[in-house]
C-alpha cells in the first residue's frame, strides 16, 4: 500500500511543492518557451513526473507506470474519443456540401467577422460546451471559423478564449456536480455561488473575441453587440444558476445570448465588415505561406483546400458586397438542412442529458473497470482507499458515442455514402494520431502527480496562505484545469481541500469550492489537452506552443480577475453571495 507524504523533501512543504511542480515546469516551459511540440513536451513532462513520483515522493516504480497507463486510457476514451467523433461530424458536413450552406447562413444573419466570431465562437461554443464539453465545442467552432476565412491561428485563439465563461456550468454542469458530490456540500448551492462569478467573465469576454479578431478599432466599432452578447448571457447564466437549473445554466444562457445578438443586428450593423474580411484574408494567406500548406490534410482540409482558391474558406473573408446578395438568398430548406448536424446533436444530448429514463439506461452501461495492479494498492493523503484508480469505461453514455449516434444519423440526412462516411473517419483517426499521443501523455502525467501526492502537496501549500487564501483559492482550478485540461477534474483535486483550508481560514468553504470551479474556466484555454485539440481542428498539428504563447496571457488577466473578485467576495462583497 502507497500512501503520499505531503512533506517527502526535507520533511518541508514548500521545498516539496517546488520539486512536486517541477512537471508542470518542465511543460510549460518546452510548450511555451523553447516552442516543442505538445506530444514531445508532454511525454518530457511525463518522464519527469515519474522521476519526482519514485526519487521524491517514494512511490514503487509499478505503481507510478500503472498510473500513468490508467491516466493514457482516460485521455483517449471518453476525452479523445468526444473529439474524434465531433470532428467526424464536421468532415460529414463538408463531403455533403452542407457546411457552405451553413457558412452562407451565417453571413444571412451578418457577414462581420466580429459578429461571427460572437455567435459561433461565443454563443454556439457555449452551446455545445454545455451538451458536450471536452473539447468538442473547440473542435467544432475553430473549423467553422475556419471556413469563415478566419487564418487557423486567430480561429484557434478566439475559439480557445471564448471557452471560458460556459465551462463551469459545462456537459450538463458536471464539473459543480462533481463538486458538490465531493464535498457533500448542496451542489445547485454552489452553482448559485459560480452564478456570481463566471458571469463576470462573460460579461468581458465578447469584447476579448472582437478584440482577436480586429483589435482596439474592432472594439470601438462592434461593442455595442458584444456588450448585449455578453451582457445577456451573463445575465441569464446568473438567474438560471440561481433560480432555475444548475444543469440548464449554458443551454439557457447561450440560447438567450443567441437570440439577443441576432435581434439587435435587425436595428443594428457595425462599420468596418469589409475591411475585416480582407484583413483575416491576407492573414490567412501569411500564414499558410509561413506554414508551407505542412498541415494539408486535416480535419479541416475541406475547408482549407478551398481557401486555396483564394476565397479564404469557400468565401468567409474573401467575400465581397456582389456575393452577399447571392447569399441572402440562400433557401430556407437548405438553411434548414445545414443547421440539421447541430440540431440533432442539441436533440441527442438533452433526451441523453435531461431526459431521466435515458440518463439512467446510459449510466447502467457504464463499466467499472478495477486497474490491474494498482487499484487498491494506492490511498489518498488523508489514508484512504484511492478512487481514482477504478477506471471507468463509458462506452455507451460518453458525448463521443453519443456524437458519434449524431454522425451515423447526418450520414443518413445528408446522404453520404457509407464508404465516404468511413473514409472520412480513417482520416479524422489519422490527422489526431499525434494529438492522441499528446493527450494521452498529459493526462498519463496528471494521473502519475494525483496518485503520488505531487497535486496535492502543491494545493495544501497555497492553501497555507490563511485568509489570503481567498486570492489563491481560484488558482488552484486554474492549475488543476491547466494539467487536466477538465474543470470536473480540478474540483476531482481541489474541491475538498477548498473546502478543509476554508474551514481553518475562517472562510465561507461554499465561496471557495466555486472559486475553484470558476478558476478552472480560465485555465482551460492553455490546457495541452485544448491547444492540442484547438491546432488539430484548424490544421495546425504540431503548433500547440503558437498558441500558448497567445493565449497565455489572456489566461493569465482573467485569472487576476477571478483571483480579485473572490477575495473581495470573501471580505468587502459579501453581499453579492446568496
Amino acid at each position: 500500500m502507497f500512501r503520499p507524504d505531503l512533506s517527502p523533501v526535507a520533511d518541508s512543504l514548500a521545498l516539496s511543492s517546488l520539486v512536486g511542480a517541477l512537471p508542470l515546469l518542465t511543460l510549460f516551459v518546452l510548450l511555451g518557451g523553447l516552442r516543442l511540440t505538445a506530444h514531445w513536451a508532454g511525454l518530457a513532462a511525463l518522464g519527469v513526473s515519474l522521476v519526482v513520483a519514485v526519487t521524491a515522493y517514494g512511490m514503487p516504480v509499478d505503481l507510478a507506470l500503472l498510473a500513468g497507463t490508467e491516466g493514457a486510457a482516460f485521455g483517449l476514451f471518453p476525452i479523445m474519443w468526444i473529439v474524434l467523433a465531433a470532428l467526424w461530424v464536421h468532415q460529414l458536413t463538408v463531403v455533403s456540401g452542407r457546411f457552405e450552406d451553413l457558412r452562407r447562413s451565417f453571413n444571412v444573419v451578418s457577414d462581420d467577422p466580429r459578429v461571427q466570431a460572437l455567435i459561433i465562437a461565443f454563443c454556439f461554443g457555449a452551446l455545445l460546451e454545455a451538451l458536450a464539453g471536452f473539447g468538442a465545442p473547440v473542435a467544432i467552432t475553430g473549423v467553422m471559423l475556419m471556413a469563415l476565412g478566419f487564418s487557423p491561428v486567430r480561429a484557434a485563439v478566439t475559439v480557445l478564449v471564448a471557452n471560458t465563461a460556459p465551462v463551469a456550468f459545462g456537459a450538463i454542469a458536471t464539473p459543480i456536480i462533481t463538486a458538490g458530490s465531493l464535498t457533500k456540500i448542496d451542489y445547485a448551492d454552489i452553482g448559485a455561488y459560480v452564478g456570481r462569478q463566471t458571469p463576470l467573465l462573460a460579461l468581458f469576454v465578447p469584447l476579448l473575441l472582437v478584440a482577436l479578431v480586429d483589435g482596439v478599432r474592432g472594439i470601438r466599432q462592434t461593442w455595442p453587440a458584444a456588450l448585449v452578447c455578453g451582457a445577456v448571457f451573463a445575465l441569464a447564466q446568473f438567474v438560471s444558476a440561481t433560480w432555475i437549473s444548475v444543469e440548464l445554466t449554458d443551454i439557457i444562457a447561450s440560447l438567450a445570448a443567441l437570440v439577443a445578438v441576432v435581434a439587435f443586428l435587425r436595428v443594428w450593423q457595425p462599420a468596418g465588415g469589409a475591411r475585416v474580411r480582407e484583413d483575416l484574408r491576407q492573414a490567412a494567406r501569411r500564414e499558410r505561406q509561413e506554414a508551407g500548406e505542412e498541415a494539408a490534410g486535416g480535419p479541416a482540409a475541406g475547408t482549407r483546400a478551398e481557401a486555396a482558391d483564394g476565397t479564404e474558406g469557400a468565401g468567409g473573408a474573401g467575400e465581397t458586397e456582389g456575393t452577399k446578395g447571392a447569399h441572402a438568398g440562400i433557401a430556407g430548406s437548405r438553411v434548414l438542412m445545414a443547421f440539421v448536424p447541430y440540431l440533432i446533436v442539441i436533440a441527442v444530448f438533452a433526451v441523453a442529458k435531461l431526459w431521466d429514463p435515458a440518463k439512467e439506461f446510459l449510466a447502467a452501461s457504464d463499466i467499472e473497470v478495477s486497474w490491474p495492479g494498482l487499484d487498491g494498492k494506492v490511498l489518498t493523503a488523508a489514508g484512504e482507499r484511492s478512487g481514482t484508480t477504478v477506471y471507468v469505461f463509458p462506452w455507451l453514455s460518453s458525448p463521443g458515442s453519443l456524437l458519434l449516434l449524431c454522425g451515423l444519423l447526418v450520414a443518413v440526412l445528408h446522404r453520404v455514402r457509407v464508404l465516404d462516411a468511413v473514409r472520412e473517419f480513417g482520416r479524422t483517426v489519422a490527422t489526431l494520431r499525434w494529438a492522441l499521443l499528446t493527450v494521452g501523455s498529459v493526462l498519463a502525467l496528471a494521473y502519475v502527480m494525483n496518485l503520488s501526492g505531487q497535486t496535492i502537496t502543491i494545493g495544501t501549500w497555497i492553501a497555507g496562505a490563511g485568509a489570503a487564501f481567498a486570492f489563491f483559492s481560484p488558482l488552484l482550478g486554474w492549475l488543476g484545469t491547466a494539467v487536466t485540461g477538465s474543470d470536473t477534474s480540478a474540483n476531482a483535486l481541489f474541491a475538498t481541500l477548498q473546502q478543509t483550508a476554508a474551514g481553518k481560514a475562517g472562510l465561507d468553504p461554499t465561496l471557495l469550492v466555486a472559486a475553484n470551479t470558476s478558476g478552472g474556466v480560465v485555465g482551460k484555454m492553455i490546457s495541452p489537452q485544448n491547444l492540442t485539440i484547438a491546432a488539430t481542428a484548424v490544421g495546425l498539428p504540431g503548433k500547440e506552443a503558437v498558441l500558448f504563447r497567445r493565449a497565455i496571457a489572456w489566461s493569465l488577466l482573467l485569472l487576476l480577475v477571478m483571483c480579485v473578485l473572490v477575495f473581495l467576495q470573501s471580505h468587502i462583497l459579501a453581499w453579492m453571495l446568496p
